[in-house]
């Protein structure tokens, strides 16, 4: 059974060319989202997935309806097939119950891994350029050498509650106790 998906980023946009071009592809149900892509969550999208069987095929008018980017898309066919659910999109003529189909999901997957390697390609040599030039990177230290050794003089004295410590140092507990 094919069943639709369709979803609009806004309200005042149209969802009836999607759903006309789902129901003429033989979808007997469409589930639909209004509301941004890069959203993780999307009720109509969920609702789709708990109700889509082996056998079934999901129907998209366009890719971008689907997935909130390439890598997120990919991962959702995969879950999809998986399952023993097919994916086809109407614009991109993309059939993932054919040879063909496969074929493009594969390049897909290939093409996201590839985009990942590169983001974190960039990460790496942005780091250690930051590095060069003297940058490290993490949340600054609150305790230095002198903060320590003050720490510890004050706790040394059983007078001086540790509460008063941290105040007197604007540190936490925690950090007291790792520093001593």
């Amino acid at each position: 059974m094919n069943i639709g998906y369709a979803r609009v980023s806004t309200p005042d946009q149209s969802m009836n060319l999607q759903r006309d071009a789902l129901r003429k592809a033989g979808c007997g149900d469409v589930y639909e989202d209004v509301g941004s892509g890069a959203k993780a969550s999307r009720e109509g999208l969920e609702a789709l997935l708990k109700y889509a069987r082996s056998g079934d095929t999901l129907v998209v008018w366009r890719l971008d309806r689907l997935g909130r980017s390439l890598r997120n898309l990919v991962e959702l066919i995969a879950q999809l097939q998986a399952r023993g659910v097919g994916f086809k999109s109407l614009q991109e003529n993309i059939d993932t119950t054919t040879a063909s189909g496969k074929l493009f999901l594969h390049i897909f997957g290939a093409l996201a891994e590839f985009e990942r390697e590169l983001i974190r390609e960039r990460t790496m040599a942005g780091l250690k350029a930051a590095r060069d030039r003297g940058r490290k990177g993490g949340r600054p230290r609150l305790m230095d050498e002198t903060k320590i050794q003050l720490a510890k003089a004050l706790h040394s004295e059983k007078s001086i509650p540790v509460v008063e410590i941290c105040r007197t140092l604007g540190i936490s507990k925690g950090t007291l106790y790792r520093s001593l």
